[in-house]
C-alpha cells in the first residue's frame, strides 16, 4: 500500500510537507506543491481521510443506530434511504450502526459512532427506554436525535408520531364500515411502537362500547413470515370475525396469503388493514388500507435537529388514514 512517505520521497520533500500541502491550510511553494501532487499522481496515494478528519476533529458524517432486527423489510429500507439522501443533502456521510439485540448493544453502537466522532448521531431505538434515551442525550456533547420516541426530559430531540391515535383512528374506520369483529394482529412483545397500537386498537373498540376479545389477538414478529403465521392461528380459533388489522403492512400482506391459501376472499369476507403505508402495500392485489406514518418527514426533521441542535422545536407528526381496496363495506351490518 502506498504510504505518504512514498510520496514524501518521490517529490524529495518531507512527511510534514507532504501533508501541509494536501491539507491546503498552510502555504507551499507552488513548485513544490506541483512536485508533490505529480507523486501523489505518479504513486496512486489515498489519503486516510478518516485520520485526517479525526485529527481535526471533524468527520463531516451523521451516525445512526438500527437494530438489526429492523432492517428486513421495505418500510426500513426507505427509512434508511432517506436517511442517506437527507445527510448527502446536507454534505454529510450516514454511518449506520447495529443497535442488534439488547439496550446495552444500542449503547455499544451509540458509543462506537462517537469514537468515530460523528458530528450528529440519530437513534431509532428499540430496547432503550425514554429515561435511558435521556440519560444519554444529557450526557454527551455531541447532538443526538431520537426517531419514533416521544422523550420526557429532551422533547427537542426527538422526532415522533402518535401511533396509539393513528390505531384508533383506523379502528373507527373499520367500525364505521361495519366490522365489529375485528382482530389485531400485534408486533412482538416490548416493542413501544406495537404496544401504542395494540393500545389503541383496544380503546377504540371500548370507545365503541364493544369489550375487546383477547381470542381476537394475536402476535407477530412484524415480519410478512410472521402474519403469514397468525392468519393461519386465526382461522384455527374458530372464532368468528369479518375483518383484521395488522400492526404494519408486512404482516398484513402475510395474512392476506393465509387467508387465500385457506380459500377466503380479500376484501370480499375478510377485510384488511396495516400500518406504515409500505410500497408493497399501494400495489399489493387488493391494494392495502393502511396507515401513512410520515417517516421521509420525520427523518428530514431529525437531520435538521441534529444538524441545529439549540433549536427549541418540538416535531410531532401525525399519522393518516389511506382506504383502499382491502377493507370493503359489510352489506349486512347491523
Amino acid at each position: 500500500m502506498v504510504t505518504i512517505l512514498d510520496v514524501a520521497r518521490m517529490a524529495g520533500v518531507s512527511k510534514a510537507t507532504v501533508s501541509r500541502a494536501l491539507s491546503g491550510k498552510v502555504f507551499v511553494r507552488e513548485e513544490v506543491k506541483a512536485r508533490i501532487l505529480q507523486a501523489v499522481a505518479d504513486t496512486g496515494y489515498r489519503p486516510n481521510q478518516l485520520a485526517r478528519n479525526l485529527a481535526n476533529n471533524k468527520t463531516n458524517s451523521i451516525g445512526l443506530v438500527i437494530t438489526n432486527g429492523l432492517y428486513n423489510g421495505p418500510f426500513f429500507s426507505s427509512m434508511v434511504y432517506q436517511a442517506a439522501t437527507r445527510s448527502e443533502g446536507h454534505s454529510r456521510q450516514l454511518v449506520l450502526a447495529d443497535g442488534k439485540h439488547s439496550a446495552q448493544d444500542e449503547r455499544d453502537a451509540i458509543g462506537l459512532l462517537l469514537e468515530l466522532r460523528c458530528e450528529a448521531i440519530m437513534i431509532y431505538p428499540k430496547y432503550l427506554s425514554v429515561s435511558e434515551l435521556d440519560d444519554i442525550i444529557d450526557g454527551n456533547q455531541t447532538p443526538i436525535v431520537v426517531i419514533n420516541r416521544e422523550l420526557i426530559r429532551n422533547r427537542n430531540r426527538c422526532v415522533f408520531t402518535d401511533h396509539r391515535r393513528s390505531s384508533e383512528e383506523m379502528v373507527e374506520h373499520l367500525l364505521a364500515q361495519g366490522h365489529t369483529r375485528i382482530a389485531f394482529v400485534a408486533g412482538v412483545c416490548g416493542s413501544p411502537t406495537g404496544e401504542r397500537r395494540l393500545r389503541g386498537y383496544r380503546d377504540a373498540l371500548r370507545k365503541a362500547g364493544i369489550s375487546p376479545d383477547p381470542q381476537l389477538v394475536v402476535r407477530g414478529a412484524w415480519s410478512t413470515e410472521s402474519g403469514y403465521e397468525a392468519g393461519r392461528q386465526l382461522l384455527a380459533l374458530n372464532v368468528p370475525f369479518t375483518c383484521v388489522l395488522a400492526a404494519n403492512d408486512d404482516m398484513a400482506i402475510g395474512l392476506a396469503k393465509a387467508f387465500q391459501d385457506a380459500g377466503k376472499t380479500v376484501p370480499g369476507e375478510i377485510s384488511l388493514a396495516g400500518f406504515d403505508d409500505s410500497v408493497i402495500g399501494k400495489y399489493y392485489t387488493p391494494s392495502l388500507t393502511t396507515i401513512h406514518v410520515p417517516m421521509d418527514e420525520m427523518i428530514r426533521d431529525a437531520v435538521e435537529i441534529v444538524l441545529h441542535p439549540d433549536e427549541k422545536t418540538v416535531f410531532s407528526h401525525q399519522g393518516t388514514l389511506v382506504s383502499r381496496e382491502s377493507v370493503a363495506r359489510r352489506v349486512n351490518a347491523e
